[in-house]
């Protein structure tokens, strides 16, 4: 589903140039669970959102499904993410001026599903996340466990093959750190393939396999 090819990024504030990835190449399989484990700055977040299509790469090729996606124009790249990606963020980024119902209705919105599916399909994944009964709040009226459970109802509600997370147990507690990565790893049983960025290796102990970054570049590559 994911192969990059020797992919760098590099990014310019005033005369100094920063290289944040380094002639990374990698591939990941339809339904695999992969971690991107390494210490802060290493380029794990850049990786994910040239994966995310949310960043373009200085040099190299991105293939997803087999085409060529890191050279595509601003307007491409949004309607292929949208079909295509969930995504998954360690802050949760729900809209605080909208319902939890109506921030998982979201992607549905900007795919144009028909209203009685909308409600069918955000019914239903709201009950598979336990918090159909908090569907009229807001997201300030949750706990962080709950938030956490919005936003990944909000990932998934428009059936995508690809989710990346990024850091998703990091504002949690433990107990709910584990209802997390059990919803994870459930959703990645069914089929969907899971990029996920962490500093855990407790939550990489749930994945396939750990790839390690160091100073922009792979530097290990483990199967679990």
């Amino acid at each position: 589903m994911i192969e990059i090819q020797n992919i760098s990024k590099s990014f310019r504030t005033d005369e100094v140039e920063t290289l944040a990835l380094r002639d990374v190449s990698l591939k990941v399989d339809d339904g695999e669970f992969v971690a991107v484990m390494g210490p802060s700055g290493c380029g794990k977040s850049t990786l994910l959102n040239i994966l995310g299509l949310l960043d373009n790469p200085t040099a190299g090729n991105y293939l997803l499904d087999g085409k060529e996606v890191g050279s595509l124009k601003e307007r491409d790249r949004t309607m292929l993410r949208k079909g295509k990606i969930g995504f998954v963020f360690q802050n949760f980024n729900l809209i605080d001026e909208l319902t939890i119902e109506e921030n998982v209705e979201l992607p549905l919105h900007y795919l144009g599903v028909k209203a009685s599916e909308r409600k069918k399909r955000v019914k239903e994944v709201l009950e598979r996340m336990a918090i159909s009964h908090r569907a009229k709040h807001f997201p300030q009226q949750l706990s962080g466990g709950q938030q956490q459970r919005a936003a990944i109802a909000r990932a998934v509600v428009a059936n995508p093959g690809l989710i990346l997370a990024d850091e998703p147990t990091g504002n949690l507690d433990s107990k709910n750190g584990e209802e997390v990565m059990r919803l994870l790893t459930e959703l990645n049983r069914e089929g969907t393939t899971i990029v996920m960025v962490t500093h855990s290796q407790h939550d990489a102990s749930y994945t396939h396999r750990v790839i390690n970054l160091f100073d922009g570049k792979i530097v290990e590559n483990t199967q679990l």
